[in-house]
């Protein structure tokens, strides 16, 4: 257990023990505490002054934190808690907590504490400032973890799904406006290229610009992602290959639908290589893994 001195009281139940040596002898094996709500469920607080001898507790003080009832269990449910134990110190006006594992409580563990909390020689001895006046004050928090059932599975593909898609094109030259290729398909999912031969918004006049996009991505369930490495390459006749940049890879979900090169290559040095022959837009797409929410 990580201990820490602090200020902030418990935030949950204290237990405050007035006459604490006449409480220890009237209640020598246990005391549980009233009932008390933290998390959506009824607990209590569970002390035994002079020791948990059951549970190798002897010459210390034992404290656990006990489910109340058994409605929690009923649906053979758990609960998942992380439990701090406070207890007061008189003449530094702060609190020794100490924060245990999370905690899974269950039908058939219902409760969960530390046997040998303070050895009661350390306890009872007021220069530590514990047990002052014959009084001390005990204390607990209690966190529930519940799932909110968010999560996703990241599934990355052994055998990765290729595909080149060719896009012949007999005058580059003669396109003025954004044009989109045929609609291809790589493993499950479809795609097309999308040119700017007088360049994007960015790059009106300047550069060659395209972008692979990922066709009715709409259609993605909330939180899935395809994860494709793609590379575009600008070919002349006899498969002359003008120019091909590094391969990129990207996910692409409902909200990101295409990435590529605003600044494929300068208008300037396109015309240079390709002038008035056909070309043929090539891409290369490889999809490697998907995203998607889990169940």
């Amino acid at each position: 257990m990580s201990k820490e001195i602090r200020d902030v009281a418990p935030a949950h139940y204290v237990l405050k023990i007035e006459s604490f040596s006449l409480f220890a002898k009237n209640n020598k094996e246990k005391y549980e505490s009233n009932e008390f709500e933290a998390g959506g469920y009824n607990w209590k607080l569970i002390l035994y002054p002079n020791g948990d001898k059951s549970r190798n507790g002897d010459d210390h003080i034992s404290i656990y934190l006990a489910v109340s009832g058994t409605s929690p269990f009923q649906l053979d449910r758990a609960i998942h808690v992380a439990v701090r134990f406070s207890l007061y110190d008189h003449i530094c006006d702060r609190y020794l907590t100490e924060q245990g594992r999370v905690t899974r409580f269950h039908a058939l563990k219902a409760e969960w504490g530390v046997p040998r909390y303070m050895p009661l020689k350390i306890f009872a001895d007021p220069s530590n400032g514990y047990l002052v006046d014959d009084t001390c004050v005990f204390g607990v928090e209690v966190f529930v973890i519940k799932s909110s059932g968010v999560g996703e599975c990241v599934r990355m593909l052994k055998e990765s799904a290729s595909y080149t898609h060719e896009w012949k094109i007999s005058r580059l030259s003669d396109l003025w406006s954004d044009y989109c290729s045929d609609v291809f398909t790589v493993g499950v999912h479809r795609w097309y290229v999308w040119l700017f031969p007088r360049g994007d918004s960015a790059n009106k006049g300047q550069n060659l610009s395209m972008f692979l996009h990922l066709y009715e991505a709409y259609n993605l369930a909330s939180g899935q992602k395809v994860n494709a490495r793609f590379v575009f390459r600008l070919k002349g006749p006899n498969n002359v290959v003008h120019h091909q940049p590094e391969a990129c890879t990207k996910w692409f979900s409902r909200s990101d639908v295409d990435f590529g090169w605003p600044s494929f290559l300068p208008l300037k040095t396109v015309w240079e290589r390709v002038k008035d022959d056909p070309c043929v837009i090539e891409v290369e797409v490889t999809v490697l893994g998907t995203v998607s929410k889990l169940p």
